[in-house]
């Protein structure tokens, strides 16, 4: 099936009604059935936060990807009869990244739109993005990211087609000539390097405060922890990348001012030029004094979790700043752990126990509570106006002596 685009044409709208979709995953070497099954749980989260339903997944143990359909030709053929059999199914996203060859091939195969998982994942930050610098940087990590697909997936042009995968600040007007491309791009970097001055100015304005950031996976109630511990309104809901743009507040606990950031969430296979794009938003990360690394304790892989951001912290050079772990929805972990008999000594031996074991196996100070239910928000309060005390000491000792 040719590629449905409409050069240079502009849509006044996109389509939101609901997409069904089926999702397609690879057992490679050194992977195992458990690990690619909580990916595609993953990926078809991602897929409901872009508004698709998922009808169906299909997985094949492969050595190596194919290099024309990336599954075997007999697996792509079964996707194709499903696809074929069930009309309302309008895609089949990949949950991992395809050239543009692969997805032309299989696009003639199938009939459908096939998405991989970085084009979803660019799709929900292209309808996630507010601010001109989210936007900006959602564009240019699109427009880098089809750059080296042009050959594939350009090589029949009709019409513009809407929808999951294809919408944000690159849909009006798809080019085609590498050339105008790159000119695209060039124009967005420097559009990008204005507002990450002013962004950086900002920053400066800043200096003499000791600076908090809440990290960790997506989806994970960091916006609602913001909230809490500002009694502000950032946006917060149970959809991964809820929120894109650096959201920044001044707090004050015990007379002790200091500035707490929401930034935005991180997901294991993040595009490479999503990161690259994100630089100025992820800066804030880079230049806080004190790290909120919060956890959803009731994920079933919640320490993969933990190991994906403390290895993009790691890529970022920030592994070495004060980090407590906060271990968010313990009582969604109770729901789903604890016999109903449990006694309250019992539950408590059990997080007791609970919490020295993630201190010893991340090698970080630990706390356990719910932002659903405000449990132990007081003791996280009290908790971070001592780090953050023993950070203006050793930092900024000349604004400590004022208190």
């Amino acid at each position: 099936m040719a590629n449905e685009w409409n050069v240079g044409q502009k849509e006044s709208g996109l389509k939101e009604e609901t997409e069904y979709a089926v999702v397609v995953g690879v057992v490679q070497r050194g992977q195992t059935e458990e690990q690619v099954t909580e990916y595609l749980d993953e990926l078809e989260f991602l897929a409901e936060t872009a508004g698709a339903k998922t009808v169906k997944r299909f997985v094949q143990k492969l050595d190596h990807p194919d290099n024309r359909t990336f599954v075997g030709s007999g697996k792509a053929k079964e996707i194709a009869d499903y696809v074929d059999q069930h009309e309302d199914v309008s895609m089949v996203i990949f949950d991992d990244d395809l050239s543009g060859k692969q997805v032309n091939i299989l696009e003639e195969e199938m009939k459908v739109k096939i998405i991989d998982r970085s084009t979803l994942i660019l799709d929900i930050f292209a309808r996630r993005a507010q601010s001109a610098q989210a936007k900006t940087q959602v564009e240019l990590a699109q427009m880098q990211y089809l750059l080296p697909r042009l050959r594939g997936l350009w090589t029949h042009l009709e019409r513009q087609r809407g929808g999951i995968g294809m919408r944000g600040p690159g849909e009006t007007e798809i080019e085609t000539d590498r050339r105008i491309v790159r000119d695209k791009i060039s124009k967005l970097k420097k559009d990008l390097a204005k507002i990450d001055k002013q962004a950086e100015t900002r920053r400066k304005g800043r200096d003499a405060m000791v600076r908090v950031a809440l990290v960790g996976y997506t989806n994970v109630g960091k916006s609602t922890l913001m909230n809490l511990l500002t009694k502000s309104d950032v946006f917060a809901e149970n959809k991964l990348f809820a929120t894109l743009d650096t959201t920044v507040r001044k707090v004050a606990y015990e007379g002790i001012p200091f500035l707490l950031t929401d930034t935005v969430g991180f997901i294991r296979k993040l595009p490479h030029h999503l990161i690259e794009s994100f630089r100025s938003t992820l800066d804030e990360v880079k230049e806080s004094d004190i790290l909120l690394h919060v956890v959803d304790v009731a994920h079933p892989q919640y320490d993969d979790q933990i190991r994906t951001v403390q290895t993009l912290l790691k890529e970022m050079n920030c592994q070495d700043k004060p980090t407590l772990l906060v271990f968010n929805k313990i009582d969604l972990f109770r729901e789903r752990n604890y016999d109903m008999y449990l006694d309250q000594d019992g539950r408590e031996e059990v997080e007791t126990d609970l919490t020295k074991g993630l201190q010893a196996e991340f090698g970080q100070e630990a706390l356990l509570l719910s932002a659903e239910t405000k449990e132990n928000l007081d003791v996280l309060r009290q908790r971070l106006t001592e780090l953050v005390k023993e950070e203006y000491q050793q930092t900024y000792p000349y604004v400590a002596k004022q208190w």
